[in-house]
């Protein structure tokens, strides 16, 4: 899809996967590396090389698809080298600060002067300019100032991060998106782009719908572990198994699908069957003990659940069309043969030419576009091969492009959104965002299950007062059909035969069961883009598994890398895999776009989620297999640095992350705690204080309780430690860098009034990127989409509200 553009890469650890996404999608990916290679090559998790070497694992996962030069700063040959690179180059990445450029003096003004037409692309933690950009950070600091961790963990311990790093994933995934939405512009102004992302901001958007909570709803959703909370119960959500933990909504349809079972094996009486279904659910909103209720339902299913292997339960409820979903360990998931029959793993040839699996593509287009064409190179591998290309005669198309103009980088598009909940939505609005006229198609008789969600303004329930929809369908019109009329699949079609792309994501085989899967639609629209994404993909054994992001979560691996060692899982905050899917998708989408713009050929897109979801946790897959070492939860230490934790401040439920990763950190941490007795030979490495680590803790937070908690992070950051507050919503609406950077944007929507909403993970200087309109109430624009787009008629128009195809 993207054969035809070059990239560079001077990404360390901090952005990689980015430049691996456009890779796979076929572009011409250059790692450049310093003599010695890059940092990235020093990261853990390491296996041999075969040459008693180590071998970062981390590096072999985010790295395929890519050829290295290395390029020594010091030598003006060098320099002359990377000056023609970035002269024949569409995209740069780079890690900031102190990435593999800064030795080059090269920034963004000295690029575009080479070349007019680059989109350049900074990660950094907390964007290129404000009142923290200069902050140390790492996974934990930005986990905490982001926000997620707020809202994890069990409320009787401190709050909690992923086990597993995952702050550059979801910021090098997210460069991606940006670049390639930069790069649409590109075309249309016929000038060099810079993409500024914040990984702080990559990572309050994993918060989902506490983003916003203090502001819309007047408080701060509080963290419950792996339970959702309905009024004064905290319901679980988690459930012992013989062999481990499953996740299950205690729902009416669970525990109806389970009945049978239940009987079967005398957990409960066949009268059971008799129950009013309506009135035990209405038991989530509120306890009433007169009638069976959520409490004794949850306790049937985990009288059965301990009774049965994760395998037997999920086999289960697939065969009965019920989500009992496996809390899948890392070794689980590679025998998951879901994963097996979508042929989904990629091989990886180890040093003893055994083979072991890494994940592989995320995605299955109908057209050639993907591949997997070379594992992670040595440095230098291809320094030879890329500087004799560079004596031969530069590419005359970027000399020779014009301008196309165009307003917004996808102005003019149509976007026919037949999606719900996450992952679709907030792929759509990077298109909406973006400019393209994007139609969200729901449904009156069962509306989207966000807006029936927390957070609702002044908590005054009501489908057009929820921010939890509203942050993820900025910018779109709402088209009310019931798709189960003929006339509204009718309408349905005249939308598709004017859309530039469609997105679904109902259960594998439902749209086609409409009349509009893809073999329908191509004929209607040949150049159409059709998307279609669920939890586990449109094919395999597997296919039909429904549900949410938290199944998705369970069974993806990432509850099993969530939570205390001597607890079971936490869990991340409600759907985590609709924070990565949407990443890969809008990356999907412009690539396709792009295709399409060059060849005027569409495509159909099959994306699953956990295939997105899994690339989160590679350099962990290949621990795994190369070295016995299973990922699993540590509560927040890390296994290769301490001391790492949040520890308590003054005030009610503050925290203040602290994470060392240098010994010069340890040593200006002790100093600022006045415990330099802590600076001893017993003390002098990683490895003698991950041992002592309760007792380090100990004094952290001995010094931080009675300490603002702003107090101690502006302290320790002084003194070069990584520190950053917990942020909760009530704090990200006030923070100083997100007001530099203009964040939040409020809007006027028409039943909630001027409320914020949630901003971009990355600033496109000059062009203000950003929320364009609020979200629309239910069917707002139905009229204007049928007289205006769809050119309907009066009188047809009339038959279509009266025959109740549009509400």
């Amino acid at each position: 899809m993207l054969g035809m553009y070059k990239v560079l890469d001077l990404t360390d650890v901090r952005g990689e996967l980015g430049p691996m996404l456009l890779g796979d999608l076929g572009a011409d990916v250059v790692k450049v590396e310093p003599p010695g290679g890059s940092a990235a090559r020093r990261e853990a998790p390491f296996a041999d090389d075969g040459n008693g070497a180590p071998r970062s694992l981390s590096f072999q996962a985010f790295n395929r698809n890519k050829r290295s030069i290395t390029l020594d700063a010091q030598q003006a040959a060098d320099r002359q080298t990377l000056n023609a690179l970035i002269q024949r180059s569409d995209f740069l990445f780079e890690s900031h600060p102190d990435g593999p450029l800064a030795a080059f003096d090269v920034d963004f003004a000295a690029a575009r002067a080479l070349n007019p037409r680059l989109v350049y692309v900074r990660l950094s933690p907390f964007g290129s300019t404000g009142p923290y950009a200069g902050y140390q950070a790492n996974d934990l600091v930005l986990a905490a100032m982001g926000g997620p961790v707020s809202i994890q963990g069990v409320p009787e311990r401190p709050p909690l991060r992923l086990s597993v790093p995952q702050v550059w994933r979801h910021a090098g995934a997210e460069a991606a998106a940006g670049a390639m939405a930069a790069h649409r512009r590109m075309q249309q102004t016929g000038e060099a782009q810079f993409v500024d992302l914040s990984a702080q901001s990559v990572m309050t958007w994993t918060m989902l719908n506490g983003m916003l909570a203090h502001p819309i709803q007047g408080f701060d959703f509080q963290r419950n572990g792996a339970s959702l909370v309905a009024g004064d119960m905290r319901i679980d959500m988690v459930h012992a198994c013989a062999d481990g933990y499953v996740l299950a909504l205690p729902s009416s349809q669970v525990l109806c699908g389970c009945l049978p079972w239940l009987i079967e094996e005398g957990l409960a009486d066949a009268s059971l069957q008799d129950t009013d279904w309506l009135a035990y659910d209405d038991t989530m909103r509120e306890a009433n003990d007169e009638v069976f209720n959520i409490p004794q339902g949850v306790a049937l299913l985990k009288a059965l659940f301990e009774r049965h292997s994760k395998q037997a339960l999920f086999e289960y409820g697939l065969a009965n069309n019920i989500t009992l979903a496996p809390v899948n360990t890392l070794q689980e998931l590679l025998a998951m043969q879901q994963l097996v029959e979508r042929e989904y793993w990629h091989p990886l040839p180890d040093t003893e030419s055994a083979q072991v699996r890494s994940p592989g593509l995320w995605a299955k287009p109908s057209v050639a576009g993907m591949s997997v064409r070379g594992n992670a190179p040595a440095a230098g591998e291809h320094s030879d091969e890329i500087r004799a290309e560079l004596q031969t005669a530069a590419r005359a198309d970027a000399a020779q492009a014009t301008a196309e103009g165009g307003s917004l980088p996808f102005a003019g598009l149509v976007v026919a959104d037949f999606s719900w909940v996450g992952v679709g939505p907030i792929s759509t609005k990077y298109l909406a965002d973006h400019g393209a006229h994007v139609i969200r198609v729901e449904s009156e008789t069962r509306p989207d299950v966000l807006r029936g969600a927390l957070p609702f303004k002044d908590m005054e329930p009501g489908l057009d007062r929820s921010q939890f929809y509203g942050d993820f369908n900025t910018s779109k019109q709402s088209l009310t059909l019931d798709m189960k009329k003929p006339e509204a699949i009718e309408i349905a079609r005249k939308l598709i035969s004017k859309a530039d792309v469609m997105v679904e994501s109902f259960a594998p085989g439902a749209i086609s069961r409409m009349g509009l899967g893809y073999a329908d639609v191509k004929q209607l629209n040949p150049s159409i883009i059709m998307v279609s994404t669920c939890l586990m993909g449109q094919t395999g054994p597997a296919a039909q598994v429904a549900g949410y992001g938290y199944h998705a979560g369970a069974m993806a691996g990432f509850y099993e890398v969530t939570g205390w060692p001597d607890l079971s899982p936490s869990g991340p905050w409600l759907a985590y895999t609709d924070t990565i899917a949407p990443r890969f998708v809008s990356v999907l989408l412009a690539a396709a776009l792009d295709r399409r713009r060059r060849t005027g050929e569409g495509c159909f897109l099959d994306v699953a989620q956990i295939e997105t979801a899994l690339h989160f946790l590679g350099p962990e897959l290949l621990d795994l297999q190369l070295n016995g070492v299973a990922a699993t939860r540590m509560g927040n230490r890390s296994a290769i640095a301490a001391p790492q934790g949040c520890y308590p401040c003054l005030g009610e439920d503050r925290w203040c992350a602290v994470a060392v990763d240098t010994e010069e950190q340890w040593q200006a941490l002790c100093r600022v705690i006045e415990r330099q007795d802590l600076c001893t030979e017993r003390l002098a490495d990683h490895s003698t204080r991950l041992q002592a680590h309760d007792e380090i803790d100990t004094a952290i937070s001995a010094w931080s309780t009675s300490r603002d908690a702003y107090d101690v992070m502006s302290t320790l950051q002084a003194a070069g430690v990584p520190a950053g507050v917990v942020q909760r919503s009530s704090d990200l609406i006030q923070d100083p860098q997100y007001a530099h950077r203009k964040f939040h944007r409020y809007m006027e929507h028409s039943v909630m009034g001027n409320v914020p909403y949630s901003g971009h993970q990355y600033v496109i200087e000059g062009y203000g990127n950003g929320p364009r309109a609020p979200a629309p109430a239910l069917g707002q624009h139905s009229f204007e989409i049928l007289s205006g787009l769809l050119q309907m008629g009066d009188e047809e128009i009339a038959e279509s509200y009266a025959s109740g195809a549009v509400s």
